[in-house]
């Protein structure tokens, strides 16, 4: 049957419903994926580890005892905030995908590039771009 100007595709609309129904069925596994979800990270030089959560949390920080033998703390901060980035963009790579498995194409639209740019940055980031905006 030809569509009808001005007339609903309602087999469209019923496939949606029916992705919409299915996404939310899902809800509580995607729930329990996304909070299992940890991002880790190594320094370049695999003297600090960095774990964090499915928010970005520290969950874990090992330090090498070798790092001590010559001391630099300003390297050494950097080093550990560096590899947590890292470890954050892992985490939130993985909260991605499990979303974009979870949901239907036409509801991962839905979700605009600066809203997952905006979950997928670091505070610090976001912290310099609303200190940029104000001028």
């Amino acid at each position: 049957m030809a569509d009808v100007p001005g007339r609903p595709d309602w087999s469209a609309l019923r496939g949606m419903i029916a992705d919409l129904n299915k996404a939310t069925a899902q809800l509580p596994d995607i729930q329990k994926r996304m909070l299992a979800v940890t991002g880790t990270a190594w320094s370049p030089d695999r003297m600090i580890k960095a774990v964090v959560g499915p928010r970005g949390h520290l969950l874990e920080l090992e330090i090498d005892p070798r790092v001590l033998r010559q001391p630099n703390s300003k390297a050494l901060s950097a080093s550990i905030v560096q590899t947590v980035r890292t470890a954050i963009e892992d985490a939130g790579r993985q909260s991605t995908e499990v979303m974009d498995e979870a949901l239907p194409s036409d509801l991962r639209a839905l979700g605009s590039s600066a809203t997952r740019d905006f979950v997928g940055s670091h505070d610090a980031d976001v912290r310099k771009r609303l200190e940029d905006d104000r001028g």
